[in-house]
């Protein structure tokens, strides 16, 4: 298998192996939890949102509104084998990541409503032809705009649920340029207008005094996609109406698998925080229809698994500037869900952050810097090295608290 690069930059994603499946996955983690390694399924705090847990939203305080939102900057370098030949590429992207918002709806419930991505798609490569030029690009994504609540029902144990429209739209494009000036335009179009549910619960005892120990557990059930899929053709130097083919369903045709989610999080009084979570998606289940008139697909799907540990160091919570600052350290190893010509995409990486506190407010800016490096086995395909730097920013506000009068 043999890609052709420069690749550019489009939605935060400039990878040609986001042209395959649904995009490149994504796994609700704000800039606090990537900056950890990505975790979050047994975290709960009443000063940081959690949406990849709902059942976390019960422990904001009742008083408190968090509004949090994220910002992604990423270097990428590649290098591929073609004819023998070493072919390296960089190239530099970046966006908005996330925005969410976390509220109390009473003493022993809370919301959350947010917009954040599942997966997306961004590449561009070209190669000569005979007579002419061929390039292909990709473009798009699919996110979640989700409404979540969460109660306690009895100390130390929590449930939640989140409800959300998956909605968007992924492009696929041949472009071919003949030496003639004719040229034509050949469009794969992937339109999603459906909702997705996850379930989540959290408990959390003491060990020890001082210590606290918290498991948690997410659940999405399998979902057949809805929407539409169709090619469009366009004939460019006659100027022509666009040409449409191949429309029909997602229902029935394409769909995401169930996906649960565990993690164990252990908490040191107030000065160290370990967590470690799993991610498992069976994938190989899950359909994806391959194109008309192609005799064979280039891709197919695994399982997916994704193991995650993190830390949080903060020296002093209620010392000198510096010692408030959130020191944050994490690692990941993933087996992704794409598999293209027998190759299974993996993914590993490790990540660092610090969360600053703005002072005179309870607003924290995150700062994370993440290292990650993707590439298939057994063949490699392309080898990618990313740097991404993210920056969150939490607001903190007391906006239920009654003025005193003097």
């Amino acid at each position: 298998m043999s890609f052709v690069m420069p690749c550019a930059a489009q939605n935060g994603t400039m990878t040609p192996y986001s042209g395959y499946g649904l995009g490149m996955l994504r796994d609700r983690a704000t800039s606090t939890q990537r900056a950890m390694g990505g975790v979050g399924y047994a975290m709960n705090s009443g000063r940081q949102i959690n949406a990849m847990n709902p059942a976390s939203y019960a422990a904001i305080d009742s008083l408190t509104f968090l509004f949090d939102i994220g910002l992604d900057l990423t270097s990428l370098s590649q290098s591929e084998t073609q004819n023998d030949e070493l072919v390296k590429n960089n190239q530099f992207g970046g966006g908005l990541d996330y925005v969410t918002l976390q509220f109390p709806l009473g003493k022993y419930m809370g919301g959350s409503v947010g917009l954040v991505p599942f997966s997306s798609v961004g590449y561009s490569f070209g190669n000569k032809i005979t007579n002419g030029i061929d390039s292909r690009q990709g473009s798009g994504s699919l996110n979640e705009l989700y409404l979540g609540i969460a109660g306690r029902p009895f100390n130390g144990f929590t449930v939640g649920a989140h409800v959300s429209y998956l909605f968007g739209t992924i492009l696929n494009e041949t472009y071919a340029m003949l030496s003639s000036e004719q040229s034509s335009l050949f469009q794969k179009q992937l339109i999603v207008r459906d909702y997705r549910l996850n379930f989540g619960a959290q408990y959390s005892f003491a060990p020890v005094a001082g210590d606290r120990l918290t498991l948690g557990l997410t659940y999405s059930p399998e979902k057949s996609l809805l929407g539409t899929g169709r090619s469009v053709n366009y004939d460019t130097a006659l100027d022509s109406e666009p040409q449409f083919s191949d429309e029909h369903k997602l229902k029935g045709n394409y769909s995401i698998p169930e996906t649960w989610g565990a993690g164990i999080n252990y908490q040191f009084g107030r000065k160290v925080m370990v967590e470690f979570d799993y991610t498992y998606q069976p994938w190989s289940k899950a359909k994806f229809r391959p194109s008309e008139g192609v005799a064979e697909s280039l891709h197919s799907y695994a399982d997916r698994s994704k193991y995650a540990l993190g830390m949080q160091f903060v020296p002093n919570f209620r010392g000198g500037y510096f010692k408030r600052i959130n020191y944050r350290v994490g690692a990941y190893w993933s087996d992704d869900y794409l598999k293209l010509r027998g190759n299974q995409l993996r993914e590993y990486g490790v990540t660092a952050g610090f969360g600053f506190p703005v002072p005179e407010f309870k607003t924290t800016v995150n700062l994370g810097f993440e290292w990650k490096h993707r590439q298939a086995h057994p063949n490699p395909l392309i080898k990618e090295n990313y740097l991404c730097i993210t920056i969150g920013v939490n607001f903190n506000e007391m906006w239920f608290q009654q003025s005193k009068i003097y």
